[in-house]
């Protein structure tokens, strides 16, 4: 009898070592979520006091507006070249779901 309750006992013994691996698991994944919340929260802290700063510069921020305008007209065909082709490709996925949706209705029309 003694012999059947040592299986027993070693069987209980796998199933927790088993669940303390899955635990570990979870464990590990909970870290980096911690993790990538706190860096995204020192990236957020860090970005309002540099914001801060610039503020109380006016001159500074003046030349960043500059400088963003004279990129945006100096690259002013790319930027519209490549927005057309982003508007052109959300408009054909529109229409390719639509017609995929179509399709889907006329099957399911002549099925029922």
């Amino acid at each position: 009898m003694k012999h059947s309750h040592g299986g027993h006992g070693s069987h209980d013994h796998a199933k927790m070592m088993g669940h303390a691996a899955h635990t570990h698991h979870a464990g590990h994944s909970m870290g980096k979520q911690v993790a990538a919340g706190t860096m995204a929260s020192a990236a957020v802290n860090t970005g309002g006091k540099l914001m801060s700063k610039i503020t109380k510069h006016p001159a500074l921020v003046f030349g960043l507006g500059v400088v963003a305008g004279y990129m945006v007209f100096k690259y002013r065909k790319e930027i519209i070249a490549s927005t057309t082709k982003a508007v052109d490709a959300s408009k054909d996925f529109v229409l390719n779901q639509k017609e995929n949706l179509e399709d889907i209705v006329a099957e399911s029309k002549e099925e029922g």
